[in-house]
């Protein structure tokens, strides 16, 4: 389940991802940053993944077109976990799901939104 995060504004939104991501979720989500895209051209994306427990099988093609579609629009994503795994995957993402990635460890939220908007 995505959970937007109310530190979102403007081209730059943020997501606690909990539980397995679904299908449902993507149908959520892609309208949401086709709408911000439109608005601002390019979009700053904050994904918290804390409580995140892996994506659902059915839900990968979602996943897939979702970062074939916004790869070249959204300017910086920032993730933020406690998991190593987390790290690799976010280095993983930066040449398929934005124009550039960046970890940051769950003390660092602050910091993740200060990075987002320095796009804004």
């Amino acid at each position: 389940m995505l959970e937007k995060l109310n530190e979102s504004s403007g081209s730059v939104v943020g997501y606690k991802v909990v539980g397995k991501v679904t299908v449902e979720d993507y149908q959520k989500l892609d309208p949401e940053v086709h709408a911000l895209v439109d608005q601002y051209d390019g979009v700053c994306l904050l994904l918290d993944l804390q409580e995140f427990a892996g994506e659902e099988v059915k839900a990968w093609l979602p996943d897939f077109k979702f970062g074939h579609r916004f790869h070249d629009k959204i300017d910086k994503m920032a993730v933020v976990g406690d998991k190593r795994w987390m790290k690799w995957l976010t280095a993983i993402a930066d040449p398929f799901y934005a124009k550039e990635a960046k970890f940051f460890h769950p003390e660092e939220t602050g910091k993740a939104w200060t990075w987002l908007r320095e796009h804004d």
